[in-house]
């Protein structure tokens, strides 16, 4: 099963995708990297090019399923999550556009799932990916390591669930 995550951003996207062998819980690395959005364009035009690349990356991975985090709306920052929305609505759209199934994690979960501590920091993060996945170098830009760790923690879900 080939599970693609995605860490919603508006200026980077991050997307990780791994495969699970059925009665595996070791990963393997497909690919990761961010989809970039230009800052100065319209957020209009932010969300269209977004669709436009998720749906190309979805058409080459093929993924089975998607996870996505969850929107986390902060009191002292409510306009980032209402934009955000913006961005995660065009990922759940993309998704359905090829019948992907969709796993909604919190992040507190992921973090947890891939740390042990449900709020560990960017870097924790991004050193325990590296270890997982036996990668040389840690995962650049933080997204990254963020989308792989969404992708991870939804295909361990589905392995227990298959035990």
């Amino acid at each position: 099963m080939r599970i693609l995550g995605i860490d919603p951003g508006l200026r980077l996207t991050g997307y990780g995708a791994v495969d699970l062998k059925i009665g595996s819980i070791e990963p393997t690395l497909v690919e990761a990297g961010v989809i970039k959005l230009n800052s100065k364009n319209s957020l209009e035009d932010r969300l269209l090019q977004l669709h436009k690349e998720l749906l190309a990356l979805i058409e080459q991975l093929k993924p089975n399923a998607m996870a996505v985090e969850n929107l986390y709306a902060h009191y002292k920052h409510p306009r980032t999550a209402i934009l955000m929305g913006h961005a995660r609505g065009v990922i759940l759209l993309c998704a359905k556009q090829h019948d992907l199934s969709i796993a909604h994690l919190p992040a507190t979960e992921v973090k947890k799932s891939i740390t042990g501590y449900g709020h560990a920091s960017k870097e924790q993060i991004q050193h325990a990916i590296q270890s997982q996945l036996h990668l040389a170098q840690l995962p650049e830009p933080p997204d990254v390591a963020d989308a792989l760790a969404i992708a991870l923690t939804h295909g361990r879900r589905i392995a227990i669930d298959q035990l």
